[in-house]
């Protein structure tokens, strides 16, 4: 039986809202909110949005420095209302294209996971998402020309299973966010929550914030978001000046941290790499000196179990809100008052009921940022990345507010309805 989602929508001209009866009389959407479900055999974060004329449930790999949203559309049924983008257009050339074929415009997407790239075919068509109205319920807002790739098969190997694609969230004219607050009139921002089972991407204005039920507003602290000289990047970096362990600060040259016109080093923040990884001149210090305080806290170091080199016995180690009481963690941004702190349930993997690994891996010599911060480390922060003032707002674990990033769907109406699978 289709959903009421499938029946309405395609019946409305541009986007659905509901009116309530109040005396500002009906309102626009005030924020998108998107499911976010953690596929444990891949790591990889997935959302469902709805495609198409019939708007067709797609499930789609989350990339937060994507460029746009890529998906195979022969794994869908036809969609009557999805259109080509022809070459020399305005839309066109927002995408960026790199060629033209039969003077359709083409558009690089690209498999991150598997390094894979193909050219595909600019299309629009219509689009579904779940809306936050200013009584915290849900209803569906739709744009019906939505930009997106239509990439090959070939690109789907490796992603989760039942994934068709991938959704960007980087700073493009083209990414979900732009699209979003192009059709809609709110600001150029989104927020990430992810978790190890359920959480959530959140684009608009901030009243999404009390879906909480604590106000976090006011732990939130603010770094800016950079990017290399030559231009601004679509993925997110942020410069870290020093890293702390238990209050000591590491002895590392700043040079390591700082992004060159190149682009070249800086902290990437990626949905793509499951745990924290560091060019090797970073990560054997930083694996050394946390070993070492580790060891001087009674931590019982235990064999190695791939792909992490450093472990622990969990024997005797209490449990706190915040995870495994371990040494914490300071990725201290511009001023010593800025800091990102990792507690033990993002920085410990519990890889058996007698071990945990220290969640952070050496990406070799070569690797293009300083550090990249994984979806490990990311799980249950909330993160605001604000592209009209490039800012990035964060709160570090969300369990020191007795709370987390389910949270989000919990309150949501979209656990009951629409996203139902």
């Amino acid at each position: 039986m289709p959903s009421l989602l499938q029946i309405f929508l395609p019946l409305f001209p541009f986007f659905f809202f509901v009116s309530f009866s109040v005396s500002h009389g009906p309102f626009l959407p005030k924020a998108i909110i998107l499911p976010v479900n953690k596929d444990l055999s891949t790591f990889q974060y997935v959302t469902q949005v709805y495609m198409g004329a019939h708007l067709v449930p797609t499930n789609l790999v989350v990339d937060l420095g994507g460029s746009f949203l890529w998906t195979n559309c022969g794994l869908t049924s036809v969609s009557s209302s999805q259109k080509l983008v022809p070459c020399n257009s305005l839309k066109c050339s927002m995408a960026k294209p790199n060629g033209c074929t039969n003077k359709i415009c083409g558009v690089q997407s690209e498999n991150p996971f598997t390094k894979v790239a193909a050219t595909g075919e600019l299309a629009e068509d219509m689009f579904a998402v779940e809306f936050i109205d200013e009584l915290k319920t849900g209803s569906i807002a739709s744009i019906h020309e939505f930009l997106f790739s239509c990439a090959s098969t070939t690109l789907l190997q490796g992603l989760a299973r039942g994934a068709k694609g991938m959704l960007g969230l980087g700073n493009s004219r083209i990414a979900l966010p732009s699209q979003l607050s192009d059709t809609f009139g709110f600001q150029r921002k989104f927020a990430l929550c992810l978790s190890s089972s359920n959480g959530a991407i959140i684009s608009g204005e901030s009243p999404y914030l009390s879906l909480l039920g604590h106000d976090v507003s006011r732990s939130m602290l603010y770094t800016p978001l950079i990017s290399s000289k030559n231009g601004v990047s679509e993925e997110y970096y942020i410069n870290v000046k020093s890293i702390k362990i238990n209050g000591n600060k590491l002895s590392l040259n700043i040079s390591l941290f700082t992004m060159d016109e190149e682009g070249v080093g800086g902290t990437k923040i990626s949905t793509i790499s499951p745990f924290t990884s560091m060019k090797s001149s970073i990560y054997r210090t930083f694996m050394e000196a946390y070993e070492k305080i580790a060891i001087s806290v009674n931590l019982t170091k235990v064999e190695s179990i791939a792909p992490f080199e450093l472990c622990f016995s969990t024997e005797g180690i209490d449990v706190t809100k915040v995870g495994p009481n371990v040494p914490t963690m300071d990725l201290v941004l511009q001023s010593e008052m800025v800091k990102w702190r990792i507690y033990g349930r993002n920085s410990m993997v519990k890889v058996s009921d007698e071990v945990m690994c220290w969640g952070f891996l050496d990406g070799g010599v070569n690797q293009k940022a300083s550090i990249v911060i994984g979806g490990y480390q990311l799980e249950n922060n909330l993160l605001e990345f604000n592209l009209g003032t490039s800012m990035l707002g964060f709160t570090s674990s969300l369990s020191t507010a007795e709370t987390s990033c389910s949270d989000f769907m919990i309150h949501s109406v979209s656990k009951d309805s629409a996203f139902d699978s």
